[in-house]
């Protein structure tokens, strides 16, 4: 099975919507430990034009998902894909239909909080209890700062008519331009005094004396330290006056002579508690990947549904290393529904392309909802099948399309009952093709390639593909190295097409399916594989038949379970047969089909029960029969 699930590690709900009494707006509320999530806009309630928002932010623990990845416990980037899933809390209120939600990654850390209430907004930060808000990411108010540096060495006289510029947290803006020939320190001037002068620690004195001349730039200029005597290098240490992370700005120095921002980043950093714009911080620059974030979004045209939304991308991007930092999800509408606003006021940004009307009110399920499976998640889901055709090798016929004609062989090296890579290196291993005489292989290979192209899905697992035209009812497959030494040789009956066949699609052939190894009770924490026996409903043996020989079952190469609660008859892992993932599908070897179930996915203390489908003459078949089991704490 190819499913793991990841519950959010923090959620959230920030607003500026009013309070019961609509006298104040509830900007400072938090809602980290409630167990439900809103997203709204409501226009027009406390004025005729009033605008009120709601979104909601989640994260998820992507440091797990690195260290599963590194741990194979999921495939490497593009064999697997990652699903954003929030469930739909049902409520007595007003429920919108037909809008669309951004989900936007965010940009700037935040804290989820313990604020539980979502209806007077009474449990506050008031800037010093940990929690985010709609104006605060955070409770940890700091400046954001910058070292800029003058290389020594500097002809200083080279720097004469060169600008550059400062902005502050405000957005305020001052151009800084260099006269060699001046003393002049003000209106952004910075005057070196005289011609000849050749000393760094003057031209760095004046360069601080010019930013903090400027009254209306928010930024002080402090420290100057020098490395070494007056004309080798020297730095001097801005800092924005305002706390917040909209002073984390860039600063372009390049074209000044010998000036620069020391350190990686040519930027104000360091900045934090106050979100850069009210309502929370989030990437919204077209995506580039391994540079930006992507965006997307999610139609509700009901209003009732859950969210279901492939962000493949964004994860990929937060679990590359020199990606993006992880900072989960913004939830929101989109501003053409959010409210309309003709201008910004406070706590309520600018929105000229919004909506006059309210979309009220869409909830989720939070992280600390008491329902198991409908806690905020992250999903991983790939293929997983091993789809092993020793059981069910055929012939190469002209009669058969190309890729019906390949057979899958696998190589299992168990070494103590765990799969092992075989310590030789991959492209060393041989797969050769033998015909049989009295159970051995005789005569030359059979196929003309035999370093036949392999694949390796799992340690210890190696994959080939083969195409044969043999006459020969039994073929052996014999593993080897590039020494010679043999790994495995294996047994094959080998089938051929039958093209006399009178079977077609509206036969509507029933089958009847027993999981042989079903046990009545697991423990959460087990990994389970599932064998699956199938035969044909009204498959009629000879008395010799089942006096000589086992039951043979049929192995149908599509097909997929689903796992249902018994108690309510919730599907909790639903059968992938309309999706492109096969997450679902089950593996098939010599033995028939199964497939492995982590219990810990299932929440202890319940029943549960595995359906079956199969996909046989064009069309998917659910089986009647449900394989009961319970799973327990221990």
């Amino acid at each position: 099975m190819g499913i793991k699930k990841y519950i959010a590690d923090k959620d959230t709900t920030i607003t500026n919507a009013y309070g019961i009494d609509l006298s104040y707006r509830a900007t400072g509320s938090n809602m980290g430990a409630a167990d439900i999530l809103e997203t709204f806009s409501i226009y027009g309630q406390q004025t005729t034009s009033s605008a009120e928002l709601s979104r909601v932010l989640v994260q998820f623990p992507v440091s797990t998902v690195i260290t599963d990845r590194a741990a194979g416990t999921i495939p490497e980037s593009g064999s697997v894909s990652f699903y954003l899933r929030l469930f739909n809390a049902r409520h007595s209120e007003q429920l919108p239909k037909d809008f669309t939600v951004n989900v936007l990654a965010v940009s700037s850390s935040w804290q989820e909080g313990q604020g539980l209430d979502m209806e007077g907004y009474t449990d506050k930060t008031k800037d010093v209890i940990e929690g985010s808000n709609w104006i605060n990411a955070n409770s940890n108010f700091v400046s954001s700062s910058a070292t800029i540096k003058l290389a020594g060495g500097t002809n200083l006289a080279s720097m004469h008519g060169q600008t550059f510029t400062l902005t502050d947290s405000d957005g305020t803006s001052q151009l800084f331009t260099i006269d060699y020939n001046s003393s002049t320190l003000t209106g952004g001037t910075i005057g070196f005094d005289a011609p000849g002068i050749d000393q760094n620690d003057n031209a760095m004195a004046a360069i601080k004396s010019a930013i903090n001349n400027i009254s209306a730039l928010d930024i002080e200029a402090s420290t100057i330290t020098a490395v070494g005597d007056a004309t080798s290098e020297h730095t001097l240490l801005l800092k924005q006056k305002t706390t917040g992370i909209a002073g984390n700005i860039s600063i372009d120095l390049s074209g000044v002579t010998g000036l620069s921002v020391d350190g990686s980043s040519a930027a104000f950093t360091g900045g934090d508690g106050k979100w850069a714009s009210s309502g929370g911080d989030y990437h919204t620059s077209a995506y580039v990947a391994g540079s930006t974030m992507p965006g997307y979004s999610f139609t509700f045209e009901n209003g009732y549904e859950d969210l279901l939304l492939d962000v493949t991308s964004a994860v990929e991007e937060w679990i590359d290393t020199d990606g993006q930092p992880n900072y989960g999800f913004g939830i929101f509408l989109t501003s053409s529904q959010e409210a309309y606003t003709a201008t910004a006021s406070g706590s309520v940004p600018a929105n000229t392309s919004g909506q006059q009307k309210s979309f009220y009110t869409k909830r989720f399920f939070a992280r600390s909802s008491e329902y198991f499976f409908k806690k905020p998640a992250l999903e991983a889901r790939w293929d997983s099948r091993i789809m092993d055709d020793r059981g069910q090798f055929y012939s190469s016929s002209s009669m058969a399309p190309a890729a019906d004609n390949l057979n899958n062989l696998f190589l299992y090296n168990y070494i103590r009952g765990t799969l092992k890579s075989i310590p030789e290196h991959h492209s060393d291993i041989k797969v050769k093709l033998y015909a049989s005489s009295n159970g051995v292989p005789v005569g030359n290979p059979l196929n003309s390639a035999p370093y036949a192209s392999l694949t390796y899905p799992l340690t210890g697992i190696y994959k080939t593909q083969v195409s044969i035209n043999t006459t020969s009812s039994v073929i052996h497959d014999v593993w080897s190295g590039s020494a010679g030494g043999e790994y495995k040789t294996g047994s094959i009956k080998v089938k051929n097409f039958n093209t006399t066949s009178t079977r077609f699609a509206n036969d509507n052939p029933q089958y009847v399916t027993k999981i042989t190894n079903l046990k009545p009770f697991y423990n959460k924490d087990e990994k389970v594989r599932f064998r699956v026996f199938t035969r044909e409903r009204n498959f009629s043996p000879t008395i010799y038949t089942v006096a000589n020989s086992e039951a043979q079952g049929t192995t149908l190469p599509s097909s997929s379970f689903e796992v249902i609660r018994m108690v309510d008859e919730r599907t909790v892992i639903q059968n992938s047969t309309g999706s492109t993932s096969y997450h679902t599908f089950m593996s098939y070897d010599n033995s028939g089909s199964y497939f492995d179930l982590d219990m810990s996915l299932l929440e202890p203390g319940y029943m549960y029960g595995i359906k079956l489908a199969f996909y046989s003459f064009g069309n998917w078949k659910e089986q009647e029969e449900v394989h009961k089991f319970r799973v327990e704490n221990n």
